[in-house]
C-alpha cells in the first residue's frame, strides 16, 4: 500500500513550526479573499454594473488609450447627449441599410473610459448594428480619427447588437482618452434595413456617410457625404475625469442653437460648459444639450411616437434618467404660446413647467428656469401673445416655479424696446439669437446656484 504523504514520518505539517505557518498562510487568504470579494461587489453610482467583458478593439492600442482599468474608475457623467427628436425622411422602409454613420460629437468634459448610447426609438423593426466604434476626432473638417484611438463597442460583451423598435442600448465602458472641450466619432454601421432612422435634425455639426461597412476607418477617405444631423447615437458619458455629475439643458430651438454658427461649438449649453471648465471653484459638470427646435411643454407633434414630443413626455428620457444628472436649467415655453395652438393662458404654461420642477425634485435634482425671451418682429408677433408672455414671465420672477430664475429676457432685451431683442443679440429672424446672444445666455447663468440638492418633494 503507498503510504500518503500526509502521514509520512517528519512530514512538514506535522511540525509546531508548520502548523503555525499554516495559521498564518490561511489568515492571508481570508483577509485577500474578503478585498476580492468586497470589489466584486461594487456598483456603479447610477445603475447596476454587469460583468465587463473587454471590448475588441479595432486597431492597437495608441496615445489615447489607457488600462481597462482607468476605464472603470469613478462616476458616470455625459460629455454630450441629444434628445432624440423624430423619424427622418425618407428612411421608412430601408433605414440606412449598409451605410456607416459617423456622428461628430462635441464634448464638455474629458474622462479616461468611455460608454455611448444608441436610439431606436422611432424604428419599426429592429436595427442591427454589427459595428460600432467610438474613436477622438482628428480634426473639425474631416471623417479622420486620430490614429490609435479607435475603440470597437461592444453590449453585454458582444460586438453586435439588435435594438428594438423603440428601445435603447448602452454600451461596455471602452478605455478611451475622451478629451473635453473636443470633438468625438461616433460611428455605426447596420447592414439590414431597419425601419425609420431615429434622429437629430438640427445638429448644427457636420457629420458623416460612408457606403458599407468603414466603421473602424482611422481615414476618412470614405466618408464622402456630408449631412447636417446626428442619426441613432444620443449620449456619450465619460468617467475618470473627476467630474461631480451633469447638468441637463432641456429647452427649444433657444438651446438647441438652431442659429448658432455650424461647426463652431457656440450655443449656449456649450459656452456654459466653457464657463465651468474656467471656473476655478465652479462645480465639475458635463452639459448634456437636450434641446429640440419647436419643442413644447403641453403639446407633442404629430405621428406616433410623435415627432417632437411635449417636454412633459420626454422630461423622464431626455433628463431625469440621465447619467450623473445633478441640475437642470429649463427654458421652455414660448412656442406654446407662439405656435399653433397658441396657449393664451398663461397658468397652463407655469403649471407645465412646475410639473417639471416637481418631477425634478423627486430625484433631489435643483432646478433652474429660464424667463421668456422677446420676439417682437417675428413674424408670428402678435401682441395678445406678448401679454401672455409678459404674464408668465411676471409669475416666473415671483417665485415659486424654480428653484432659482435665469433672466434670459432681461439679459437679451433691447432696453430701448423691450418687447425686441437687442440687435446685437438678435440673429435676424427676431426669435432666435445671434452666437453673440448664445453667448449672453450662458453668462447669465449663476454657477453658485448649481450646487447642491433641491428642496424635499413634497
Amino acid at each position: 500500500m503507498t503510504e500518503r504523504p500526509d502521514r509520512a514520518p517528519g512530514a512538514f505539517f506535522r511540525s509546531r513550526a508548520g502548523a503555525l505557518l499554516a495559521v498564518l498562510l490561511g489568515l492571508v487568504l481570508l483577509v485577500s479573499g474578503g478585498i476580492w470579494t468586497g470589489t466584486a461587489r461594487t456598483t456603479d453610482d447610477d445603475r447596476p454594473r454587469a460583468r465587463t467583458v473587454p471590448a475588441p478593439r479595432t486597431e492597437s492600442a495608441g496615445p489615447g488609450s489607457v488600462s481597462a482599468d482607468s476605464a472603470s474608475a469613478g462616476r458616470w457623467a455625459t460629455s454630450w447627449a441629444t434628445a432624440p427628436a423624430g423619424a427622418e425622411p425618407g428612411t421608412a422602409s430601408g433605414g440606412l441599410a449598409d451605410w456607416s454613420v459617423r456622428n461628430v460629437v462635441h464634448t464638455s468634459i474629458g474622462g479616461t473610459g468611455a460608454r455611448v448610447t444608441l436610439s431606436h426609438l422611432y424604428g419599426t423593426t429592429p436595427l442591427h448594428v454589427t459595428h460600432a466604434t467610438l474613436a477622438v476626432a482628428a480634426d473639425r473638417e474631416s471623417a479622420a480619427a486620430v490614429r490609435g484611438t479607435v475603440r470597437r463597442l461592444t453590449f453585454a460583451g458582444r460586438t453586435s447588437v439588435r435594438v428594438p423598435p423603440g428601445g435603447q442600448v448602452v454600451s461596455d465602458a471602452v478605455a478611451l482618452r475622451v478629451p473635453a472641450d473636443g470633438h468625438v466619432l461616433i460611428t455605426t454601421y447596420a447592414p439590414t434595413p431597419s425601419g425609420p432612422v431615429t434622429y437629430h435634425p438640427r445638429a448644427r455639426q457636420t457629420s458623416y456617410l460612408a457606403r458599407g461597412d468603414h466603421a473602424g476607418a482611422v481615414s476618412g477617405a470614405a466618408y464622402t457625404r456630408k449631412t447636417p444631423v446626428w442619426r441613432y447615437a444620443t449620449a456619450l458619458d465619460v468617467r475618470g475625469g473627476g467630474a461631480q455629475g451633469t447638468l441637463a439643458a432641456f429647452g427649444d430651438s433657444l438651446t438647441d442653437g438652431v442659429t448658432a454658427t455650424v461647426d463652431a461649438d457656440r450655443r449656449w449649453p456649450d459656452v456654459l460648459a466653457d464657463r465651468l471648465r474656467a471656473a476655478p471653484d465652479g462645480p465639475r459638470y458635463g452639459v448634456a444639450n437636450l434641446g429640440i427646435s419647436g419643442n413644447r411643454i403641453l403639446s407633442d407633434g404629430t405621428g406616433n411616437p410623435a415627432d417632437n414630443p411635449r417636454g412633459l413626455t420626454r422630461y423622464p428620457r431626455d433628463v431625469l434618467d440621465r447619467s450623473g444628472v445633478r441640475a437642470v436649467v429649463i427654458a421652455l415655453g414660448i412656442n406654446d404660446i407662439l405656435r399653433a395652438p397658441h396657449v393664451t393662458d398663461p397658468e397652463r404654461i407655469t403649471a407645465g413647467l412646475r410639473e417639471l420642477t416637481r418631477s425634478a425634485h423627486a430625484r433631489g435634482l435643483r432646478v433652474l428656469g429660464a424667463t421668456l425671451m422677446p420676439f417682437h418682429g417675428h413674424r408670428g408677433y402678435r401682441d395678445d401673445l406678448e401679454e401672455v408672455r409678459q404674464a408668465v414671465n411676471a409669475e416666473i420672477r415671483a417665485g415659486g416655479v424654480f428653484d432659482e430664475v435665469v433672466d434670459f429676457d432681461r439679459a437679451l432685451r433691447d432696453p430701448y424696446h423691450p418687447k425686441a431683442l437687442h440687435p446685437h443679440y438678435d440673429s435676424g429672424d427676431h426669435l432666435h439669437p445671434s452666437d453673440a446672444g448664445y453667448h449672453r445666455m450662458a453668462e447669465t447663468v449663476d454657477l453658485d446656484a448649481l450646487r447642491g440638492r433641491a428642496p424635499a418633494a413634497l
